[in-house]
């Protein structure tokens, strides 16, 4: 019980909204020449990337925010694994969830999105996340978001991975950087971070991840973001 307790403080610490509500904005994509599937973050709280993103090469790629409940990432792509289809994730996590603490950390706020290997995509935003908050779906997209400044954050996200050509860090880059040129979260920026995988995609021996990268503290995350997807593609001679 004890461990539990401080999980559950440092969770507070890193992803509360009640005393100090933080807003968060990602995106979950699919290349359907590539094969790769990832996913994009920013946030007004410390290191989001730890606690977002979760992916896994022929699987899927999950994106846990909103009073988050971290284990949603590795519960989702185990029900991923076993043949469910997102919206099946989906509806499979909520009904799972024990909602341990309804006063202060409710499940009815939780918001999460799933995407599978082959870029079909759920996304669930409870009635009581903070304003303002939800989702919208593009094609091999989906982009959501809590306490943000209006819908256009969503809605320019999608549009901007949409008409955005090349690698798929790229395109998930630039789908952050509309959200934010919207207006983005209403607190400001901190951390942001991106992860794609695809199977033995990465460099070296055995490696699934083509590119893990994360900016945990930043004045201007997004900015940072993008200097090292550059740095990589400089690198490896993405186009």
């Amino acid at each position: 019980m004890k461990k539990i307790t401080k999980i559950l403080l440092l969770l507070n610490i890193c992803f509360g909204q009640n005393d100090n509500p933080v807003a968060t904005f990602s995106i979950l994509g699919y290349d359907p020449e590539s094969g790769m599937v990832g996913g994009a973050v920013q946030s007004r709280v410390f290191s989001v990337g730890n606690g977002v993103l979760w992916g896994e090469a022929n699987i899927g790629m999950i994106a846990t925010q909103a009073y988050v409940d971290v284990s949603y990432g590795p519960q989702g792509l185990e029900l991923l694994k076993k043949g469910l289809s997102p919206a099946q994730t989906v509806k499979t996590l909520l009904k799972n969830d024990p909602d341990p603490h309804p006063e202060n950390w409710p499940k009815k706020a939780r918001q999460f999105s799933v995407m599978d290997a082959e870029g079909n995509v759920s996304t669930h935003t409870g009635d009581k996340a903070s304003f303002w908050a939800g989702h919208k779906y593009g094609r091999y997209c989906s982009a959501q978001g809590n306490i943000l400044a209006s819908e256009a954050v969503v809605n320019n996200m999608v549009t901007a991975f949409e008409e955005t050509k090349g690698h798929l860090s790229m395109r998930l880059l630039r789908a952050l950087e509309a959200g934010q040129n919207a207006g983005g979260d209403t607190r400001g920026m901190q951390s942001a971070a991106i992860l794609i995988v695809k199977k033995d995609g990465g460099v070296w021996l055995n490696n699934d991840v083509v590119l893990r990268l994360q900016v945990d503290d930043n004045t201007e995350p997004i900015k940072e973001l993008r200097r090292l997807i550059e740095k990589a593609h400089e690198r490896f001679d993405w186009k």
